[in-house]
């Protein structure tokens, strides 16, 4: 075993293939073409001496030695960067605190939080990024992310079936709503009945992947006609604004809706819950960390829709 030769752009690779799931889409993130990734990780698996990722059908899965090596190259490759903003000349941090976000989260809960926490702490540095639970538990897993604010849906699994489990603690539990047009004639009340969704156009997320054509409402008992899809939720609203059809948000967004859409309830049917998780990897959360998950948890508070549960 010899990782004296191993690049920091294997390392960088190993990373991304953690963190996104499979070699196409860590290959994509970082411009390499696939056979790229599949050297670097040939190069760092051949210098470990063991095998480093599970090639599944449905994706990839670090090793016990993976697990390892990813712990490891993740301090690192966070000294390497670390370094490069130093020599950078942009100032140092107390503590820098990595933190994962679900685009709905991003939307009104994290600035919040991060707004408080300047006031609070202004010696810790949140650096974040968004992302899709499935990808955010990996980067969890992979201990390049602290913390995540994750989505639940029923039945409410735990996010993997690793073990040990990730910490989890609920932030918000609240009704699945639905973001209509104000001219449209389904604005015209204070709800909107499941039935009525018939027939309707909707805007949502790409079907492939990991998105599986959020937007829709769940359960529609007809194949939906979408209009446009788009991944970005101020996209999805003005579409919405525009009178381009309707998209399914989480009640936390009604805050951000822009003029022009209305964010309604709907009635009839199974109830759609949808949980906002604060999860982080199973150990003791460092004093900085702690404080931004507290910083997290009060913005929710703050919200109206904390669940202490």
């Amino acid at each position: 075993m010899d990782f004296t030769d191993v690049s920091l752009t294997a390392l960088r690779v190993f990373r991304a293939v953690a963190e996104q799931g499979t070699f196409t889409a860590a290959a994509a993130s970082l411009g390499y073409t696939q056979s790229a990734v599949s050297r670097q990780i040939a190069a760092i698996e051949r210098a470990a001496g063991a095998e480093l990722i599970e090639r599944r059908r449905d994706g990839v899965r670090l090793t016990t030695a993976g697990r390892l090596v990813m712990r490891r190259a993740t301090v690192v490759l966070d000294e390497i960067d670390a370094t490069a903003r130093e020599l950078s000349g942009l100032p140092g941090q107390a503590a820098t605190v990595r933190l994962g976000w679900l685009p709905s989260a991003g939307a009104v809960l994290v600035p919040r939080a991060l707004a408080a926490l300047r006031d609070t702490d202004p010696g810790i540095q949140v650096v974040g990024r968004e992302g899709g639970t499935p990808a955010l538990v990996r980067a969890l897993r992979a201990g390049s992310l602290d913390l995540a604010l994750l989505a639940s849906a029923p039945p409410f699994r735990p996010p993997d079936a690793e073990s040990p489990p990730l910490v989890l603690r609920t932030l918000t539990e609240r009704a699945l709503c639905l973001a209509v047009p104000a001219a449209h004639p389904l604005a015209r009340g204070d709800y909107i009945d499941v039935a009525d969704l018939r027939g309707q156009r909707w805007i949502a997320s790409s079907a492939s992947g990991e998105d599986r054509l959020m937007g829709v409402w769940p359960g529609l008992d007809e194949r939906p006609e979408i209009a446009h899809t788009a991944r970005d939720w101020l996209a999805k609203l003005q579409l919405v604004a525009a009178g381009c059809g309707l998209t399914t948000v989480p009640a936390a967004l009604a805050s951000a809706a822009p003029q022009g859409v209305r964010i309604l309830p709907v009635r009839g049917g199974p109830q759609e819950q949808r949980r906002l998780l604060l999860a982080h990897p199973p150990r003791t959360p460092t004093e900085p960390v702690a404080r931004v998950a507290a910083a997290l948890r009060a913005a929710a508070l703050n919200s109206g829709t904390y669940d202490s549960s």
